[in-house]
């Protein structure tokens, strides 16, 4: 199998274990500075990360938005409900094969309405678009700053420019666009150290307060009838629990969530997911049970993937950062037991 095809599985495997990039961890803390009372763009990168997750609270919108990645375009329409306690999101593919996503705070519900097949689950993870969260132990001031670029237009809104520049060569930097009134993230651009654009997400139609009942749509996604529905069994646990260490730890990162399906027939350890933030990126360890595998390594837009053997099992570390910040997981890795 190419390296090419097995990215390509690789993804197609990731999604059925992990949600899409769009959804939020539901339990984070929210960062400490307030947005400026003025109407002026925040100071500092806390401020402005608060404001866009702020965006996404009581506030109810609809639109369409464009996921650039190398050569591929993705379009995808959302329509989005929050009352401050509760929120649900439906997110259609426009391209590609035919798919819908809801979320439900932190339940995950994906179909597939051309087979019929559902895929309902929970999930922890990172967004940075429509508007990131913050994460507990985290200080994203100390590995981002914020440098303001004046203002521009996106999907007919009036947006702030903001670049949140990383310190180091461990993680990339982005441009953002908040819309002036609300907050909320019309465009999120991923760049590289010299600039170059690797990754773009943007609203090419918006309809910000729209009129949508929060109520209506968890009824649309609690109607699954006729669909084969699959709910995996995906057990909370711990790197160290599961016989695994970081001896030292990658700067900025912290353990997010972890968890391990069933063992199955024919295996003798379940399949295992780690997660790492700091507070905007976010990598992903996966402990497969197979026989161990070559070094490989691979790209799509801002996503690295990297699959390194480690005391004999095949790990795989990917996530949208540079190279060499899953060399230093993988390096930093070892087993306990």
């Amino acid at each position: 199998m190419s390296l090419t095809s097995s990215l390509r599985h690789l993804f197609r495997a990731v999604a059925g274990v992990v949600a899409a990039a769009l959804f939020a961890w539901p339990g984070a803390m929210a960062l400490a500075q307030a947005v400026p009372s003025n109407g002026a763009p925040p100071a500092d990168v806390r401020g402005w990360l608060q404001r866009l997750h702020d965006a996404t609270r009581n506030r109810a919108y609809s639109g369409v938005f464009v996921v650039t990645r190398g050569s591929e375009i993705a379009t995808a329409r959302i329509a989005h409900v929050c009352d401050g306690r509760q929120q649900v999101e439906r997110i259609e593919s426009l391209s590609g094969p035919a798919r819908v996503t809801w979320r439900r705070d932190d339940e995950v519900l994906t179909v597939w309405p051309e087979r019929q097949w559902a895929l309902r689950d929970r999930r922890e993870l990172l967004r940075l678009f429509p508007g990131p969260v913050g994460v507990p132990g985290i200080e994203v001031g100390g590995y981002y700053r914020a440098e303001p670029r004046g203002s521009e237009r996106v999907a007919g809104y009036d947006a702030w420019v903001v670049d949140i520049v990383p310190a180091d060569a461990l993680r990339y930097g982005y441009r953002l666009w908040s819309e002036k009134r609300t907050g909320l993230a019309l465009k999120v651009q991923t760049l590289r150290a010299d600039g170059e654009v690797l990754e773009q997400v943007a609203f090419t139609e918006l309809q910000l307060d729209a009129p949508l009942r929060l109520e209506t749509l968890a009824r649309q996604m609690d109607d699954t009838r006729g669909m084969r529905v699959e709910r995996p069994v995906l057990n909370k646990t711990t790197l160290e629990a599961e016989g695994w260490r970081l001896r030292a730890e990658v700067p900025g990162f912290r353990p997010v969530t972890c968890w391990s399906r069933p063992a199955e027939a024919g295996r003798t350890r379940a399949p295992l997911q780690c997660v790492f933030s700091d507070g905007l990126a976010a990598v992903s360890l996966f402990f497969s049970t197979g026989e161990a595998a070559a070094s490989q390594r691979a790209q799509a837009g801002a996503t690295h993937v990297l699959v390194q053997t480690v005391a004999g099992t095949p790990v795989t570390a990917m996530g949208e950062v540079p190279l060499a910040t899953l060399e230093r997981f993988l390096g930093a890795l070892e087993k306990t037991r």
